[in-house]
């Protein structure tokens, strides 16, 4: 029996993982897996094992294995950092405008995504203090948001804590379709500064330890995750399915939606470009002390199979 873990459960960026398993992909690769379960000790469940397989950010890894020592990328779950922000709906600002965020308060965790936030700001010219941009923590979570988070941005616009809030597609989605928000910034899709969408993208990983002694296993996840994104782009509808699973009402409500929103997304492939910017935005963001090279990162053997 193997495990894969999930940075957010709720997350629509790693739910290829996730419905990898749910519609039975990872069974068709002879792998039988638990329950997927959303993980809040981050990559920690690698190094202690309670995980074999983590779905997050690709630079989620470095928590556990500094500079990437000891573990690898198996493969994309998707293209490009899946960040956005979403400002309140009665704020006449320009789609994009980052400079229009200036005396603005910005509700986001303090993790990498609070590290993203600051490494756009900081790329766009923004200077926090100078230009009165005061980043505040996400509202306190319920029982219920410690798995799905998907409430934080509407708690923090509706609290009066934020203008606006940075966080992941179904957070934007429900604050949109509430009323509460508009989108204003989606790195994937062209906004932020040149090369933002190459800050970061997520990925499928495991340790250098697991690949080495079971070396089909990592095959065959990397397998089920390429058959899981071409099911998703022929049919998003497969997301509901999953979504009425695992998710509450109002997420398994969006997720189909979500899905054939980013499909297009869908490729298992990590190019020099990505693992370049990847580079770039952990150095900057102190996340790493050294770059890291490709055939380091990226477990190189399993590329063939990305397509």
């Amino acid at each position: 029996m193997y495990q894969l873990m999930v940075a957010d459960l709720g997350s629509p960026s790693y739910f290829v993982a996730t419905a990898a398993v749910c519609l039975g992909f990872f069974r068709e690769e002879d792998l039988e897996m638990g329950k997927v379960e959303g993980t809040m000790q981050g990559s920690e469940v690698l190094n202690d094992g309670s995980a074999h397989f983590i779905g997050g950010p690709a630079y989620m890894t470095l928590q556990s294995f500094p500079n990437f020592r000891g573990v690898k990328l198996l493969c994309a779950l998707s293209q490009y950092s899946y960040w956005f922000m979403g400002i309140r709906s009665d704020i006449d600002i320009e789609k994009g405008d980052i400079q229009g965020l200036k005396g603005l308060r910005i509700s986001s965790s303090r993790s990498a995504p609070g590290h993203g936030l600051r490494h756009m700001l900081r790329e766009a010219g923004i200077d926090l203090e100078r230009d009165n941009i005061e980043i505040v923590l996400k509202a306190s979570p319920g029982e219920r948001q410690r798995v799905f988070r998907g409430g934080d941005g509407i708690d923090a616009l509706q609290q009066g804590i934020a203008d606006a809030f940075w966080g992941n597609g179904m957070r934007l989605e429900m604050a949109v379709r509430a009323g509460i928000a508009k989108p204003h910034i989606d790195l994937r899709r062209g906004d932020g500064p040149p090369g933002a969408r190459y800050y970061n993208f997520p990925a499928l990983a495991a340790t250098e330890e697991f690949i080495a002694e079971h070396p089909d296993a990592a095959a065959g996840a990397v397998r089920a995750i390429v058959k899981t994104q071409k099911a998703l782009k022929g049919a998003p509808s497969l997301a509901a399915k999953v979504g009425r699973e695992i998710f509450p009402d109002q997420e398994a409500e969006i997720i189909a939606d979500l899905v054939a929103r980013d499909a297009p997304f869908y490729d298992a492939e990590i190019t020099q470009d990505a693992v370049y910017g990847l580079n770039k935005f952990c150095l900057a963001s102190d996340l790493l002390t050294e770059p890291v090279s490709y055939e380091r990162l990226v477990a190189t053997q399993f590329r063939e199979l990305w397509r």
